[in-house]
């Protein structure tokens, strides 16, 4: 029951507007177990770009992306038309902003498993640098569901757990659409995400409650209308490749 009023103070987020990621708030009082994502049978499609899209990975190179921190040439692997996480090199992110988009993805989890809950295959991918889809091994792996494949990150755990084996391919299908704030940096309407997990609806046009943090409560502040999109180093070597979005006006 405690996780169930925590999630019903989140949803009454004008009362929380003096927090910020600095509370004495532990991580753990953020995570949450139940109810657990019902398990269902999905299998990731690799899907061609439209033609209006921009390609971010082709297979080919990095061109499209550069080092998180310092803006240098990102130093992920790619081989055989797979970019792989170089642990420890840093998170990457686009040389081009984004606001409202379609974004395709797909990622994989090394097929050795090495360790558990949050250290297995863990990455995730960020719309604007700021909101968190979250990538890991959720196959037959205890977690937090709020941070378990396809949450979005400490705020909704997906409608199902549509994780294949590791090893294997998974598909992100996300439809995003980026806050709004008055001239005065006031909210007017807040991100939305829905998500496709290998084909499965698991995100339904959720409402975020500001940019994701790992401690305390998500809190919104006005930003740039257009932001880079950012693919993490969480220290395990998680694979992309076809990964292409189109700008939804």
């Amino acid at each position: 029951m405690k996780y169930t009023y925590f999630l019903v103070g989140l949803c009454c987020l004008p009362a929380f507007q003096s927090f910020s990621q600095s509370t004495n708030i532990p991580p753990e009082a953020t995570e949450f177990y139940e109810p657990v994502p019902q398990k269902i049978a999905a299998s990731a499609v690799n899907t061609k770009a439209p033609s209006d899209a921009i390609v971010l990975f082709d297979g080919n190179n990095l061109s499209a992306w550069e080092n998180e921190k310092d803006g240098s040439k990102p130093k992920w692997k790619v081989e055989d038309g797979v970019l792989t996480v170089n642990p420890g090199t840093g998170s990457i992110k686009t040389k081009e902003s984004f606001g409202d988009m379609q974004l395709h993805l797909e990622w994989r989890s090394p097929a050795e498993v090495k360790s558990e809950g949050q250290g297995r295959g863990n990455s995730g991918v960020y719309i604007m640098n700021k909101y968190e889809v979250q990538i890991l091994d959720s196959y037959e792996n205890d977690t937090y569901t709020n941070g378990q494949a396809a949450s979005i990150y400490k705020q909704s755990p997906p409608l199902v757990n549509a994780s294949v084996p590791p090893g294997e391919w998974n598909s992100y299908d996300i439809i995003f659409i980026a806050p709004r704030f008055d001239k005065n940096g006031a909210l007017i309407s807040p991100a939305k995400l829905t998500v496709f997990h290998n084909g499965a609806l698991v995100q339904n046009n959720f409402k975020l409650r500001g940019p994701t943090v790992y401690t305390g409560i998500p809190n919104y502040t006005q930003h740039q209308e257009e932001l880079p999109l950012h693919l993490q180093d969480h220290g395990n070597p998680v694979s992309f490749r076809n990964i292409w979005l189109r700008k939804l006006n």
